[in-house]
């Protein structure tokens, strides 16, 4: 009995029959073949897919009745149906690499590295166990960009970039502020023929710095290591948090050597502080050093200030007994912005000052990772007391290539 041919057989024959320009036999029943074989390959490609996706939802073992099931945190499927972590803590959690961890008794010491920095919560100190985080995330299907009462961070206002090593060069503008007149710019209507004129002079410095790295970690019980929700809860509660925090504070005042360099640090930015017996409120000192900002030639986009200074600003009050900024108060979360600018709060801004500028104009950061999160037994005599570690870090630095882009605010001192 003679086998019977492949549906890549038939096709290469239908395939050599088309391509013929001498075939003369039916070309309406070859192209009705040709639709078949083609529907045919299409309908063995769909059983195929279905049937991986199928192998790759299969239940683990033991897994409960229908009615009894409980989603696992970080396991749910997007709002298409696959995969897709919201969070490092979800990737982490989903990771073949846990997986294995686990199912080696949780000894050795095992990574996962991460592109991008993701937002994260605050959650309680100390070694977690299984009554530390006791309570299941909730995960909403599809992707959630950021949490509406999470703070804005620093660094996000900066344009960020990804390095592929771990040296950093690059140009610092040293000109210095643009003058209103314009000196710099010899930009003329020329005619036909006549030379053209040059603009300048400008000034440039080459720095070369090193991608910094930023890491802390944190005692957890195998029990809780175990547990999806209390690893997934700690991860982005402490671990992440911790590193997002600490980033801010170098953006702003770290000393560009052992440190990442910080904008307040960085030589070339420009001041601004009420003269001497000026009873300017906080409002209107702001708004002044916009306005030097914009002489500058480099317009600001947002305002970073202590909290304290904030809440001055917004309770500040007319004759009248009026708030002089209008916030909507029953919406906390909504976008805090005055005078046009973007207002970020933290207390890595020291109280009495602020930093308004072009942040996305005037520094970079760079990040050679996003976060890596690493777990390991093998510390001290964690191996005998059932305890394991976590660790976090991340490698970074920030380019500040235009100093003029930054105004350093100090506020008059409050009278009597």
């Amino acid at each position: 009995m003679p086998q019977a041919r492949t549906l890549a057989e038939e096709r290469d024959e239908i395939a050599r029959l088309l391509a013929d320009p001498d075939y003369d036999g039916d070309m309406d029943e070859l192209y009705q073949r040709a639709d078949e074989i083609a529907a045919k390959i299409e309908q063995a490609q769909q059983r195929d897919a279905r049937l991986r996706a199928l192998q790759a939802a299969q239940l683990p073992a033991g897994d409960p009745a229908p009615e009894q099931r409980r989603e696992t945190p970080g396991m749910q499927p997007d709002n298409r149906g696959g995969e897709h972590p919201v969070s490092v803590a979800e990737a982490f959690v989903r990771s073949k690499a846990l997986e294995q961890f686990r199912a080696g008794g949780m000894r050795g010491k095992f990574g996962v590295d991460f592109s991008q920095p993701v937002e994260t919560r605050d959650a309680p100190a100390g070694t977690v166990t299984t009554g530390t985080y006791p309570l299941q995330n909730t995960r909403v299907p599809g992707v959630i960009p950021q949490n509406p009462d999470y703070p804005l961070l620093v660094a996000n206002l900066l344009d960020r970039q990804t390095s592929d090593g771990t040296t950093l060069e690059y140009l610092r503008d040293t000109s210095g502020p643009v003058t209103g007149t314009g000196t710099w710019n010899h930009a003329r209507v020329v005619a036909e023929g006549a030379t053209k004129p040059m603009s300048g002079p400008f000034s440039f410095d080459t720095i070369t710095t090193t991608l910094k790295t930023i890491a802390h970690w944190v005692p957890i019980t195998r029990q809780a290591a175990d547990d999806n929700g209390q690893l997934m809860g700690y991860i982005n509660g402490r671990l992440t948090y911790g590193l997002d925090f600490k980033l801010d504070r170098e953006i702003l005042t770290g000393n560009g050597t052992t440190e990442v360099q910080g904008i307040l640090t960085t030589p070339g930015i420009g001041t601004y502080q009420p003269g001497v017996g000026s009873t300017d409120a906080k409002l209107i000192t702001v708004r002044k050093a916009r306005t030097q900002a914009e002489l500058a030639m480099y317009p600001p986009d947002a305002v970073v200030m202590n909290p304290l200074d904030w809440q001055d600003i917004q309770l500040d009050e007319d004759a009248n007994g009026q708030f002089r900024v209008i916030t909507s108060v029953q919406d906390p979360g909504a976008p805090n912005r005055l005078w046009g600018l973007t207002v970020v709060t933290t207390v890595a801004m020291a109280a009495g000052t602020a930093l308004i500028g072009g942040f996305r104009t005037g520094a970079t950061l760079w990040e050679r990772q996003g976060i890596t999160i690493l777990m390991t037994d093998s510390h001290a005599n964690f191996f005998i007391e059932n305890t394991l570690v976590i660790l976090a870090e991340r490698r970074a630095n920030v380019a500040v290539h235009t100093p003029a882009a930054f105004v350093q605010v100090t506020f008059a001192a409050a009278t009597a």
